[in-house]
């Protein structure tokens, strides 16, 4: 079994930017969510996946992520995720000898910027670059269906 150990941070300034490695671009579509578990398909650059994850326990969840063909997640993409896709820009950034993702969200989470660290247990202490704002990993409000779901109805409220 596959184990993805993960906190969520939002982000409180840009002083992360300055210690980017590298950077991608995700193309990321939610093709079915049940009980907390969920099915995923992403783009990142020339390269495509397929991931399926279990209900959180905290920051545990289990995690099944299989390549396939770049055609084939456009296609899913296209066909299966409606209005559940989000485009982003991932950066990398060491920190404390850990690798930190900062995603920027583009589209309909513009200006959602959210920094994810993978453990390798769930108890690991963890020396937070200052950067690093409000932890919400385990906040309902941070799942990205949630944020899709608000963003989408405030845009319906709007007038014109």
């Amino acid at each position: 079994m596959s184990l993805e150990i993960e906190r969520k941070f939002l982000v409180a300034h840009d002083g992360w930017k300055s210690a980017v490695t590298r950077s991608v671009k995700i193309t990321d579509g939610l093709v079915s969510m049940f009980n907390g578990r969920k099915t995923r398909v992403r783009i990142i650059d020339d390269r495509a996946t397929l991931t399926v994850k279990s209900e959180h326990t905290g920051p545990v969840r289990s995690e099944f992520e299989y390549a396939i063909p770049v055609a084939d997640a456009e296609e899913m993409l296209g066909t299966m995720c409606d209005d559940r896709v989000l485009e982003k820009t991932r950066s990398y950034v060491s920190h404390d000898g850990l690798t930190w993702e900062i995603d920027v969200y583009e589209g309909l989470l513009e200006g959602v910027v959210i920094a994810e660290v993978e453990l390798d247990r769930a108890d690991r202490m963890l020396e937070l670059p200052d950067w690093v704002g409000r932890e919400v990993t385990g906040d309902a409000n941070y799942t990205k269906l949630k944020m899709l779901q608000d963003r989408t109805a405030e845009r319906r409220a709007l007038p014109g």
